[in-house]
Protein backbone atom coordinates (compact mmCIF):
# COMPACT_ATOMS: atom_id res chain seq x y z
CA UNK A 1 0.00 0.00 0.00
CA UNK A 2 1.28 3.46 -0.72
CA UNK A 3 1.89 6.10 1.66
CA UNK A 4 -0.47 8.85 0.88
CA UNK A 5 2.11 12.59 1.03
CA UNK A 6 -1.11 14.61 2.99
CA UNK A 7 1.24 17.82 2.81
CA UNK A 8 1.86 17.15 -1.26
CA UNK A 9 -1.57 16.46 -1.67
CA UNK A 10 -2.92 20.05 0.33
CA UNK A 11 -0.84 21.88 -2.28
CA UNK A 12 -1.80 20.34 -5.11
CA UNK A 13 -5.63 20.17 -4.30
CA UNK A 14 -5.81 23.88 -2.13
CA UNK A 15 -6.53 26.48 -4.49
CA UNK A 16 -8.93 24.02 -6.51
CA UNK A 17 -11.26 23.47 -3.48
CA UNK A 18 -11.07 26.93 -2.00
CA UNK A 19 -12.09 28.42 -5.90
CA UNK A 20 -14.87 25.81 -5.37
CA UNK A 21 -15.90 26.50 -1.97
CA UNK A 22 -15.78 30.57 -2.96
CA UNK A 23 -18.54 29.47 -5.44
CA UNK A 24 -20.55 27.12 -3.49
CA UNK A 25 -20.57 29.60 0.30
CA UNK A 26 -20.35 32.62 -1.31
CA UNK A 27 -17.37 34.55 0.51
CA UNK A 28 -13.83 34.26 1.64
CA UNK A 29 -14.11 33.33 5.24
CA UNK A 30 -16.71 30.34 5.08
CA UNK A 31 -14.93 29.70 1.98
CA UNK A 32 -11.46 29.20 3.87
CA UNK A 33 -13.34 27.71 6.53
CA UNK A 34 -15.09 25.08 4.14
CA UNK A 35 -11.84 24.41 2.61
CA UNK A 36 -9.46 23.87 5.94
CA UNK A 37 -12.24 21.68 7.07
CA UNK A 38 -12.11 19.81 3.84
CA UNK A 39 -8.62 18.66 4.39
CA UNK A 40 -9.23 18.24 8.08
CA UNK A 41 -11.97 15.54 7.15
CA UNK A 42 -10.01 13.75 4.24
CA UNK A 43 -6.82 13.42 6.90
CA UNK A 44 -8.81 11.70 9.81
CA UNK A 45 -11.39 10.16 7.36
CA UNK A 46 -11.17 6.06 8.36
CA UNK A 47 -10.54 3.54 5.42
CA UNK A 48 -10.05 4.22 1.65
CA UNK A 49 -11.15 6.88 -0.98
CA UNK A 50 -14.46 5.58 -2.66
CA UNK A 51 -14.87 8.27 -5.28
CA UNK A 52 -12.53 7.96 -8.50
CA UNK A 53 -10.01 10.66 -7.44
CA UNK A 54 -8.99 12.13 -4.99
CA UNK A 55 -10.08 16.22 -6.72
CA UNK A 56 -13.44 14.21 -6.68
CA UNK A 57 -13.49 13.19 -2.79
CA UNK A 58 -12.44 16.86 -2.02
CA UNK A 59 -15.18 18.07 -3.74
CA UNK A 60 -17.45 15.98 -2.35
CA UNK A 61 -17.21 16.88 0.90
CA UNK A 62 -16.62 20.96 0.43
CA UNK A 63 -19.91 20.49 -0.97
CA UNK A 64 -21.35 18.26 1.90
CA UNK A 65 -19.60 21.17 4.12
CA UNK A 66 -21.20 23.78 2.13
CA UNK A 67 -24.73 22.55 1.86
CA UNK A 68 -24.83 21.52 5.85
CA UNK A 69 -23.02 25.84 6.24
CA UNK A 70 -26.21 27.10 4.45
CA UNK A 71 -28.75 24.81 6.55
CA UNK A 72 -27.07 26.29 9.46
CA UNK A 73 -27.06 29.53 8.78
CA UNK A 74 -30.26 29.71 6.09
CA UNK A 75 -28.30 32.21 4.23
CA UNK A 76 -28.30 33.04 0.69
CA UNK A 77 -25.25 32.27 -0.87
CA UNK A 78 -24.06 35.64 -2.50
CA UNK A 79 -20.34 35.69 -4.09
CA UNK A 80 -18.42 38.74 -3.82
CA UNK A 81 -17.06 38.97 -7.80
CA UNK A 82 -13.82 40.37 -6.47
CA UNK A 83 -13.13 36.78 -4.77
CA UNK A 84 -12.79 35.34 -8.58
CA UNK A 85 -13.12 38.11 -11.07
CA UNK A 86 -9.76 40.55 -12.31
CA UNK A 87 -9.29 41.89 -15.85
CA UNK A 88 -6.22 43.89 -17.41
CA UNK A 89 -7.17 47.45 -16.41
CA UNK A 90 -9.63 49.21 -14.22
CA UNK A 91 -12.59 49.71 -17.11
CA UNK A 92 -12.43 46.00 -18.05
CA UNK A 93 -12.29 44.78 -14.47
CA UNK A 94 -15.28 46.76 -13.79
CA UNK A 95 -17.17 45.40 -16.85
CA UNK A 96 -16.05 41.61 -16.26
CA UNK A 97 -17.37 42.07 -11.99
CA UNK A 98 -20.54 43.47 -13.21
CA UNK A 99 -20.76 40.59 -15.67
CA UNK A 100 -19.33 37.75 -13.18
CA UNK A 101 -22.27 39.33 -10.59
CA UNK A 102 -24.87 38.35 -12.74
CA UNK A 103 -23.83 35.35 -13.59
CA UNK A 104 -22.96 34.35 -9.69
CA UNK A 105 -27.04 35.84 -8.63
CA UNK A 106 -28.54 33.20 -11.55
CA UNK A 107 -25.76 30.67 -10.23
CA UNK A 108 -27.25 31.32 -6.62
CA UNK A 109 -30.70 30.59 -8.34
CA UNK A 110 -29.96 26.93 -9.63
CA UNK A 111 -31.16 24.23 -7.48
CA UNK A 112 -27.95 23.23 -5.39
CA UNK A 113 -27.35 19.94 -6.82
CA UNK A 114 -27.87 21.06 -10.41
CA UNK A 115 -25.40 24.29 -9.35
CA UNK A 116 -22.62 21.78 -7.66
CA UNK A 117 -22.29 19.57 -10.45
CA UNK A 118 -22.12 22.53 -13.15
CA UNK A 119 -19.06 24.07 -10.77
CA UNK A 120 -17.60 20.52 -10.42
CA UNK A 121 -17.52 20.06 -14.28
CA UNK A 122 -16.86 24.01 -14.96
CA UNK A 123 -14.44 24.83 -12.19
CA UNK A 124 -13.19 21.60 -11.25
CA UNK A 125 -12.64 20.08 -14.30
CA UNK A 126 -13.72 17.27 -12.98
CA UNK A 127 -15.23 14.13 -15.57
CA UNK A 128 -19.11 13.21 -15.58
CA UNK A 129 -17.73 9.77 -13.55
CA UNK A 130 -16.27 12.13 -11.32
CA UNK A 131 -18.85 14.34 -10.97
CA UNK A 132 -21.38 11.50 -10.65
CA UNK A 133 -19.58 9.49 -8.08
CA UNK A 134 -18.80 13.01 -5.99
CA UNK A 135 -22.30 13.70 -6.07
CA UNK A 136 -24.44 10.37 -5.76
CA UNK A 137 -25.83 9.89 -9.23
CA UNK A 138 -25.72 7.97 -11.78
CA UNK A 139 -23.66 9.72 -15.20
CA UNK A 140 -26.61 10.30 -17.27
CA UNK A 141 -28.54 12.34 -14.05
CA UNK A 142 -25.39 14.18 -13.80
CA UNK A 143 -25.25 15.25 -17.81
CA UNK A 144 -28.96 15.99 -17.78
CA UNK A 145 -28.25 18.04 -14.25
CA UNK A 146 -25.01 19.93 -15.76
CA UNK A 147 -27.28 20.68 -19.32
CA UNK A 148 -29.88 21.78 -17.66
CA UNK A 149 -27.92 23.91 -15.70
CA UNK A 150 -25.70 25.22 -18.70
CA UNK A 151 -29.23 25.97 -19.70
CA UNK A 152 -30.77 28.07 -17.34
CA UNK A 153 -27.65 30.15 -16.80
CA UNK A 154 -27.42 30.81 -20.67
CA UNK A 155 -31.15 31.85 -21.04
CA UNK A 156 -30.82 34.06 -17.97
CA UNK A 157 -27.87 35.44 -19.85
CA UNK A 158 -29.68 36.58 -23.11
CA UNK A 159 -32.72 37.89 -21.31
CA UNK A 160 -30.52 40.44 -19.37
CA UNK A 161 -28.57 40.96 -22.60
CA UNK A 162 -31.99 41.75 -24.31
CA UNK A 163 -33.23 43.99 -21.22
CA UNK A 164 -32.92 47.67 -21.53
Amino acid sequence: MQTLDFGGLFERYWPDVFRFAVYLTGNRADAEDVASETFARAWTAPGEIRVGTVKAYLFMIARNLSVDLRRATREMVECDPDLVASGPGPERAAIDRDQLRAVLVMLADLPEVDRAALLMRAVGQLSYEETAAALGLSVGATRVRVHRARARLAAATSRGRTQP
